[in-house]
């Protein structure tokens, strides 16, 4: 009896250091952020109402329902095909920001899960600061993922999109 516990026991011991290696992926988080020439109330006017993203070019149509109001959803669809389906989590249309997260996406056009972003104007004198942020899981969530669903899948895949979506805007606000 005492050599069977000792041998559970030592055998539990040597398991150890693979359980502490297989946890699983790690939270990934992209920030971009882009200046505007143009005050922050004309910006908000664009980047604040969630039921359009005209301004990205990713996006070919947006349809939602709700407005601004929190737990309002919008459905993205792609220029490429495919769609985002998203809901708004924070408004605050005086401190010029808004949260939201995806709450449906194929993995295959974008490859994270349990995504939520957050996006802020900011005034400085006649110009902006827009910031994007995001948190995010890889597209797979188990241990040793493939490449196209690899943390670095979608690191890179946020960043285009957020990249993308600033240089729009810029381009819109300041007639260039």
């Amino acid at each position: 009896m005492m050599l069977r516990l000792f041998a559970s026991t030592l055998a539990l011991v040597c398991l150890l250091p693979f359980a502490a290696t297989a946890h699983g992926p790690s939270r990934q988080k992209v920030t971009e952020s882009v200046e505007i020439n143009a005050p922050a109330d004309k910006v908000w006017a664009v980047v604040g109402n969630f039921q359009d993203m005209g301004w990205h070019p990713a996006f070919k149509k947006t349809e939602g329902k709700g407005g601004n109001d929190v737990g309002a959803t919008r459905v993205l669809t792609l220029e490429g095909g495919g769609q985002i389906f998203e809901k708004l989590t924070k408004y605050n249309a005086e401190g010029k920001t808004l949260s939201y997260e995806i709450t449906e996406v194929d993995v295959k056009l974008v490859p994270v899960t349990n995504y939520s972003a957050h996006l802020t104007v900011t005034p400085d004198g006649d110009k902006s600061k827009v910031e994007w942020k995001s948190a995010f899981y890889r597209g797979y969530v188990n241990n040793d993922p493939p490449p196209e669903l690899s943390d670095e899948a979608a690191v890179k895949a946020i960043t285009g999109v957020f990249q993308s979506g600033l240089a729009a805007l810029k381009k819109k606000l300041e007639g260039g």
